[in-house]
Protein backbone atom coordinates (compact mmCIF):
# COMPACT_ATOMS: atom_id res chain seq x y z
CA UNK A 1 0.00 0.00 0.00
CA UNK A 2 2.65 2.26 0.50
CA UNK A 3 4.38 1.58 -2.59
CA UNK A 4 0.75 2.12 -4.33
CA UNK A 5 0.60 5.82 -3.01
CA UNK A 6 4.16 6.54 -3.09
CA UNK A 7 4.00 5.55 -6.68
CA UNK A 8 0.52 7.35 -7.34
CA UNK A 9 2.17 10.45 -6.00
CA UNK A 10 5.04 10.86 -8.48
CA UNK A 11 4.84 13.58 -10.93
CA UNK A 12 4.64 12.46 -14.34
CA UNK A 13 7.15 13.87 -16.86
CA UNK A 14 7.04 14.57 -20.82
CA UNK A 15 7.28 11.99 -23.02
CA UNK A 16 10.58 10.50 -22.98
CA UNK A 17 11.67 11.38 -26.81
CA UNK A 18 10.36 14.84 -26.13
CA UNK A 19 13.21 15.00 -23.65
CA UNK A 20 15.96 13.16 -25.71
CA UNK A 21 14.97 15.84 -28.92
CA UNK A 22 15.74 18.70 -26.04
CA UNK A 23 19.61 17.37 -25.06
CA UNK A 24 20.35 16.71 -28.67
CA UNK A 25 20.01 20.58 -29.48
CA UNK A 26 22.88 21.52 -26.97
CA UNK A 27 25.83 19.77 -29.10
CA UNK A 28 28.35 21.38 -30.81
CA UNK A 29 30.94 18.50 -31.76
CA UNK A 30 29.47 15.75 -34.08
CA UNK A 31 32.05 13.02 -36.00
CA UNK A 32 30.64 10.21 -38.04
CA UNK A 33 31.21 6.27 -36.91
CA UNK A 34 32.32 3.62 -39.37
CA UNK A 35 30.77 0.31 -38.11
CA UNK A 36 32.29 -3.07 -38.57
CA UNK A 37 31.44 -6.65 -39.84
CA UNK A 38 32.32 -7.58 -35.74
CA UNK A 39 29.96 -4.88 -34.07
CA UNK A 40 26.55 -6.76 -35.20
CA UNK A 41 25.42 -9.96 -33.06
CA UNK A 42 23.37 -12.77 -34.58
CA UNK A 43 20.09 -10.56 -34.95
CA UNK A 44 21.64 -7.82 -37.27
CA UNK A 45 21.87 -5.34 -34.35
CA UNK A 46 24.98 -3.78 -32.65
CA UNK A 47 26.37 -5.54 -29.61
CA UNK A 48 25.19 -3.27 -26.91
CA UNK A 49 29.06 -3.51 -25.63
CA UNK A 50 29.86 -1.39 -28.96
CA UNK A 51 28.11 1.24 -28.33
CA UNK A 52 30.81 2.04 -25.45
CA UNK A 53 33.92 1.79 -28.11
CA UNK A 54 32.19 3.85 -30.41
CA UNK A 55 31.76 6.48 -27.35
CA UNK A 56 35.64 6.16 -26.68
CA UNK A 57 36.26 6.75 -30.44
CA UNK A 58 33.83 10.12 -30.51
CA UNK A 59 35.80 11.14 -26.83
CA UNK A 60 39.16 10.37 -28.28
CA UNK A 61 38.00 12.62 -31.36
CA UNK A 62 36.98 15.32 -29.67
CA UNK A 63 39.84 15.60 -27.44
CA UNK A 64 42.29 15.73 -29.99
CA UNK A 65 40.34 17.66 -32.30
CA UNK A 66 38.65 20.41 -30.09
CA UNK A 67 40.45 19.87 -27.12
CA UNK A 68 44.23 18.87 -28.19
CA UNK A 69 44.77 17.34 -24.78
CA UNK A 70 48.60 16.79 -23.95
CA UNK A 71 48.15 12.94 -23.68
CA UNK A 72 52.15 13.34 -22.63
CA UNK A 73 51.69 15.45 -19.61
CA UNK A 74 48.48 14.14 -18.10
CA UNK A 75 45.86 10.93 -19.00
CA UNK A 76 42.56 10.38 -18.66
CA UNK A 77 40.35 7.33 -17.00
CA UNK A 78 36.64 7.07 -17.13
CA UNK A 79 35.12 6.54 -13.55
CA UNK A 80 31.64 5.99 -14.94
CA UNK A 81 29.83 5.32 -18.33
CA UNK A 82 26.53 5.04 -19.15
CA UNK A 83 24.10 4.67 -21.88
CA UNK A 84 20.46 4.29 -22.51
CA UNK A 85 19.30 2.84 -25.37
CA UNK A 86 16.31 3.92 -27.05
CA UNK A 87 16.50 2.42 -30.63
CA UNK A 88 18.46 -0.10 -32.58
CA UNK A 89 21.58 0.91 -34.73
CA UNK A 90 21.37 -2.25 -38.11
CA UNK A 91 23.71 -2.81 -40.91
CA UNK A 92 23.64 -0.18 -43.35
CA UNK A 93 22.67 2.64 -40.65
CA UNK A 94 24.79 5.58 -41.22
CA UNK A 95 25.93 6.82 -37.61
CA UNK A 96 27.23 9.85 -36.27
CA UNK A 97 28.08 10.33 -32.47
CA UNK A 98 27.50 14.08 -30.65
CA UNK A 99 30.10 15.06 -27.73
CA UNK A 100 29.94 17.42 -25.21
CA UNK A 101 31.84 18.55 -21.87
CA UNK A 102 28.93 19.27 -19.49
CA UNK A 103 30.46 19.85 -16.51
CA UNK A 104 34.03 20.53 -15.24
CA UNK A 105 35.57 20.39 -11.81
CA UNK A 106 38.84 20.60 -10.31
CA UNK A 107 39.85 16.90 -11.26
CA UNK A 108 36.51 15.56 -13.20
CA UNK A 109 34.28 16.70 -16.03
CA UNK A 110 31.46 15.15 -17.47
CA UNK A 111 30.92 13.65 -21.34
CA UNK A 112 27.49 13.73 -22.60
CA UNK A 113 26.70 11.66 -25.82
CA UNK A 114 24.17 11.17 -28.67
CA UNK A 115 24.45 8.49 -30.89
CA UNK A 116 22.34 9.10 -33.98
CA UNK A 117 21.32 7.83 -37.18
CA UNK A 118 21.55 9.70 -40.34
CA UNK A 119 18.86 9.65 -42.77
CA UNK A 120 19.41 11.82 -45.49
CA UNK A 121 19.40 15.00 -43.40
CA UNK A 122 17.39 14.37 -40.73
CA UNK A 123 18.98 12.72 -37.46
CA UNK A 124 17.22 9.63 -35.60
CA UNK A 125 18.42 9.01 -31.62
CA UNK A 126 19.59 5.85 -31.34
CA UNK A 127 20.43 6.46 -27.63
CA UNK A 128 22.52 8.84 -24.95
CA UNK A 129 25.09 8.65 -22.92
CA UNK A 130 27.41 9.64 -20.05
CA UNK A 131 30.94 9.45 -18.91
CA UNK A 132 33.02 11.00 -15.95
CA UNK A 133 36.49 11.36 -17.17
CA UNK A 134 39.32 11.81 -14.03
CA UNK A 135 42.15 13.95 -15.02
CA UNK A 136 45.54 11.35 -13.82
CA UNK A 137 49.02 12.03 -13.33
CA UNK A 138 50.80 9.59 -14.76
CA UNK A 139 53.62 9.87 -12.27
CA UNK A 140 51.59 8.91 -9.28
CA UNK A 141 48.54 7.38 -10.60
CA UNK A 142 46.39 9.50 -8.88
CA UNK A 143 43.59 12.23 -9.89
CA UNK A 144 45.22 15.88 -10.45
CA UNK A 145 44.46 18.97 -11.28
CA UNK A 146 42.43 19.34 -15.35
CA UNK A 147 45.39 21.14 -17.26
CA UNK A 148 44.73 24.85 -17.08
CA UNK A 149 45.32 24.63 -21.47
CA UNK A 150 42.98 22.08 -22.13
CA UNK A 151 40.15 23.23 -19.07
CA UNK A 152 40.13 27.20 -20.87
CA UNK A 153 39.19 25.06 -24.29
CA UNK A 154 36.53 22.83 -22.66
CA UNK A 155 35.41 25.94 -21.34
CA UNK A 156 35.25 27.90 -24.11
CA UNK A 157 34.02 25.18 -26.80
CA UNK A 158 30.77 24.40 -24.65
CA UNK A 159 30.83 28.40 -23.18
CA UNK A 160 30.51 26.58 -19.84
CA UNK A 161 31.38 27.97 -16.15
CA UNK A 162 33.92 25.54 -14.09
CA UNK A 163 32.04 23.89 -11.18
CA UNK A 164 33.68 22.29 -8.47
Amino acid sequence: MIFKTFWQSKSKSKDKLAEIKDFSDKFNYKTNIHMRFIDFDMMGHVNNSIYFTYLEIARTKYWEEIIKWDWKKTGIVIAHAELDYILPIVMNDKIAIHVKTSRIGTTSFDLEYQIVKIKGTEEIICSKGKTVCIAVDYATGKPTAIPEEEKQKMLGFEQLTPNP
